[in-house]
């Protein structure tokens, strides 16, 4: 019997590459797809040779052509952090919105499962606490985040209106803060920063005076959760992040202590629109899927820094730069 076939978008980045790696362990074969214009063939370097592996660089913006059977797509094309998405705020619609209907039209026409990435970013800045799948979210549609964030919704909403009008097979999974290896150092994101931050031996800088909260899903039970939802019969939206709630000033604190920094934090204005509070209610997916985080923070961050610390100095001193923003919008 041949294996299942899975094309997986935005595979060679953070979330992407890992659930290369899961789903070639379960015995699929995959086709991964990036345009990498924030991934990294780093990431998936270690599968271009083996067989159950093919790797398409392509955006998915475009029109999509896949030859063969396809039994399941995961959508997971997009930028992911606000160094990104503030960047190329084009391409970020642009993949939450065409890229999604090209991928929704793919699965059409194999008759392939989806399960497209939403984010906690649909929930804004939230009035409610912690954040159920009911709730509408309060998101400013022209900030700088609107970008991300209407993306993200319109890419729920085209999903849904595929599944109601065509019948067909999708799956959404709104992500809460997720890390682990892989994460670029220097993509704008709070863990990568600080921990960048400590091993160059600078400040480690917060907006406001972190009482912002946040909660960090380690990435291998988050894949867990994508796995689960995957091959599950419901349809609608599902939290998948971990609700160990933190704030950004405490999170410094176990950075600096992880790391034995020497450094201090320090404030810095905040940015717009910044969420002050992000925590997932999870009841759905314990009762639906039987899912609930395993990774402890104090073990899921000494992985990560292991990894960062394991990283070439140059890679470590980098900066982001992005030269393709206005050729590609």
């Amino acid at each position: 019997m041949k294996n299942k076939r899975i094309l997986i978008t935005g595979a060679a980045g953070f979330l992407g590459s890992h659930l290369c790696d899961r789903f070639i362990a379960e015995g699929f074969d995959v086709i991964g797809m990036d345009n990498l214009i924030t991934g990294d063939l780093k990431n998936i370097e270690h599968l271009f040779k083996l067989k159950q592996f093919e790797f398409y660089h392509h955006d998915v913006s475009k029109f999509i052509h896949v030859p063969g059977k396809l039994d399941y797509i995961l959508h997971f094309a997009s930028p992911a952090s606000p160094i990104d998405y503030l960047k190329i705020p084009i391409q970020t619609l642009k993949v939450g919105s065409l890229g999604t209907h090209n991928c929704l039209g793919l699965a059409l026409e194999k008759k392939a499962r989806i399960l497209v990435a939403s984010t906690s970013e649909i929930y804004g800045d939230p009035t409610v606490h912690p954040q159920t799948e009911e709730y509408w979210g309060n998101v400013n549609t022209v900030g700088p985040r609107g970008v991300y964030d209407e993306a993200k919704r319109f890419q729920e909403s085209i999903t849904m209106a595929y599944h109601t009008f065509h019948g067909l097979e999708t799956r959404i999974i709104r992500i809460f803060n997720t890390y682990g290896p892989r994460m670029r150092l220097n993509d704008g994101r709070v863990l990568p920063a600080f921990i960048g931050q400590a091993l160059r031996g600078e400040d480690l800088t917060m907006f406001g005076d972190g009482s912002q909260t946040r909660s960090f899903c380690y990435v291998s039970d988050l894949v867990e959760g994508i796995y689960r939802l995957l091959m599950s019969d419901y349809a609608y939206p599902v939290n998948i992040g971990n609700p160990n709630e933190i704030t950004i000033k405490e999170f410094g604190e176990e950075i600096l202590k992880l790391t034995g920094s020497n450094q201090k934090l320090i404030s810095l204005p905040l940015p717009v629109d910044d969420p002050k509070q992000r925590r997932p209610d999870i009841t759905k997916a314990k009762e639906l899927l039987g899912w609930e985080p395993k990774v402890s923070r104090a073990e899921g961050l000494k992985i990560t820094y292991d990894y960062f610390k394991s990283l070439p100095q140059e890679e470590l001193f980098k900066k982001e730069h992005r030269s393709f923003a206005r050729k590609h919008s």
